[in-house]
């Protein structure tokens, strides 16, 4: 790991501390690799293990109450109990709204399925003018069965689209704070559907890291970051305060569920372009992705075939023996 890096998470992590009292991982996160001149943005993979390292020298001190909080050692108890009373009553609420978020990014997906003309799509919502959004809306789901390749149980992607040249893709959506590093069992999941009903995966998440993109795209997985979370309208207050750079200061979060500018181009302009090269590297990965998807295949073995397969290596490993030595003198 590179150890200015290193030491810039540290220096972070130590200065949004001593600001903020005390944090969760999401805050920290939220403040460091999200916000901040982009040259002093540390992503969750080098920050997380810079923080377990200072909790581990005992500079940095954690405390579990359902979610883990964090804040310095010389930080006075008074103001640790203060900030986390102010902080912890938004977290829990905001931890309730459940189901309704992930909603949201689906309806927004959804609504820009409706505004484009070069995808047909299963997948859709029944009833959005009926109630608010404080309540689910009834989602009609697309099948678990193409073409005699069915999904195991209640196992479904969240809509299915389907291009005139490329033929079907599965689209997921993640309306999550974590990024979404390659080896989550989100990003598994995602792929054992997506092989087994062999169709082209497309993830839709708030933060998608380059590793993920550097390993899976080759593959012909296909990503949309949204930069922004969304929440409900009926939970706007909430939202307010979580937005609130002295609270959880996720500054990101956005309201409702109508898709941005960004969301409409991607599913209506760039998405139907990208599908037929998507499909093609597809078909040359799936058995590596079904692998890995199913948990057959370690993340660490999958993501150093996926790499040799693309550069024309030998899958089994990155040895390279001139043709003049004899391998059986060692």
């Amino acid at each position: 790991m590179d150890n200015a890096r290193e030491e810039l998470a540290k220096k972070r992590i130590l200065s949004i501390l001593r600001k903020h009292g005390i944090a969760t991982s999401r805050t920290l996160e939220q403040k460091i690799s999200d916000a901040g001149p982009l040259n002093q943005r540390i992503n969750p993979h080098v920050l997380t293990p810079v923080r377990n390292q200072l909790i581990k020298a005992g500079v940095v001190i954690r405390i579990d109450d359902q979610t883990p909080w964090y804040h310095l050692k010389d930080t006075p108890e008074d103001i640790v109990e203060k900030r986390l009373a102010e902080q912890l009553p938004i977290h829990q609420q905001y931890g309730k709204i459940g189901s309704r978020v992930g909603q949201c990014l689906e309806i927004a997906i959804y609504r820009a399925l409706l505004e484009q003309d070069n995808l047909d799509h299963f997948g859709s919502f029944k009833n959005l003018d009926e109630h608010d959004d404080d309540q689910l809306y009834k989602k009609e789901d697309p099948p678990q069965s193409l073409s005699g390749r069915s999904l195991d149980g209640d196992e479904r992607l969240d809509f299915l689209v389907r291009h005139q040249e490329a033929g079907w893709a599965g689209i997921e959506a993640k309306n999550v704070r974590e990024w979404l590093y390659p080896a989550r069992r989100e990003i598994a999941d995602l792929l054992y559907k997506a092989v087994t009903l062999d169709i082209v995966p497309v993830l839709v998440g708030r933060r998608i890291p380059f590793v993920t993109f550097k390993v899976l795209s080759p593959c012909g997985v296909l990503f949309h970051q949204t930069y922004t979370q969304l929440l409900p309208e009926a939970d706007r207050e909430l939202a307010e305060l979580a937005r609130d750079k002295n609270l959880l200061g996720y500054h990101d979060i956005r309201i409702g569920n109508q898709p941005d500018n960004r969301l409409l181009k991607f599913i209506g302009t760039n998405l139907p372009k990208i599908l037929p090269e998507a499909r093609d590297k597809f078909d040359d990965y799936k058995d590596l992705l079904g692998d890995f998807g199913s948990g057959d295949m370690p993340y660490d073995e999958f993501a150093a075939r996926a790499r040799r397969r693309s550069e024309g290596k030998d899958e089994d490993s990155d040895w390279d023996i001139p043709d003049d030595i004899d391998y059986r003198d060692f």
